[in-house]
């Protein structure tokens, strides 16, 4: 399966909201070599903690939950986001999925199911629910980022200047700029820009002191903290 993937892909947040460990652990290392981010919560109350903490892009919800029934979960869901949902269930019932996609699901896999068609049918959702993808744009302060034309633009003084970003340090300035202040290990970064590479977790400190160095010359100085032995988080330095 190739690993090459688009950036609206690589920069996507997959929730799996599954009890089983060895199901959550196979969705996850599939998803993953599809080169999407993933986070994964066993309980309905921890799922709902990382709807608001991390706001996914997408959620695989497993429908017997051990708290709360999945049902139920995307009813509170939907009561404050319109994040795609993939519901899973080992119930094969017509009724079942009508009321989930009723419920604002949209989509449904029942088990057993084969790991590849659910990446697929994450792509598809994907591609579906945020059509308008592909002319996004991201900004942070003066950073602003645009994810069709795979351009970074900062503002200055003197005007609107273009950074000279290599593919990699587009990706991680994508990621710092979705999630400013949030602090990231240095694996989840190179799991969320370089996914088919092999490097080690401290190839990114080469590429973040790249980035750094191009916004700097962009006017945007101190910005990319390192956080002693956890990683980066993107925010301005205080210089203490």
């Amino acid at each position: 399966m190739s690993r090459s993937v688009g950036l609206t892909m690589i920069s996507s947040l997959v929730l799996v909201v599954e009890d089983d460990e060895e199901i959550a652990s196979l969705l996850e290392k599939y998803l993953a070599r599809a080169g999407y981010r993933t986070t994964k919560a066993s309980t309905g109350l921890a799922a709902l903690a990382h709807v608001q903490r991390l706001q996914p892009d997408l959620i695989l919800l497993d429908i017997g939950l051990p708290d709360i029934d999945g049902f139920d979960l995307l009813t509170k869901v939907r009561g404050s986001s319109t994040v795609p949902v993939i519901f899973l269930s080992a119930m094969d019932d017509s009724t079942d999925k009508l009321l989930g996609l009723k419920l604002g699901a949209d989509d449904y896999v029942t088990k057993p199911f084969n790991p590849q068609e659910v990446v697929a049918r994450v792509g598809a959702v994907l591609k579906r629910t945020r059509g308008v993808a592909a002319s996004e744009v991201i900004r942070h302060d003066q950073i602003e980022v645009q994810l069709d034309s795979h351009i970074a633009i900062v503002s200055t003084e003197t005007g609107r200047l273009e950074l000279p970003l290599t593919a990699t340090e587009f990706r991680l300035l994508v990621c710092f700029v979705r999630s400013p202040f949030k602090t990231f290990e240095r694996a989840s970064l190179l799991d969320a820009c370089m996914p088919e590479s092999d490097a080690l977790d401290r190839t990114v400190d080469t590429h973040i002191g790249n980035l750094r160095r191009k916004l700097a010359n962009g006017g945007q100085e101190g910005y990319i903290v390192a956080v002693r032995g956890i990683g980066y988080r993107f925010a301005r330095s205080t210089g203490v």
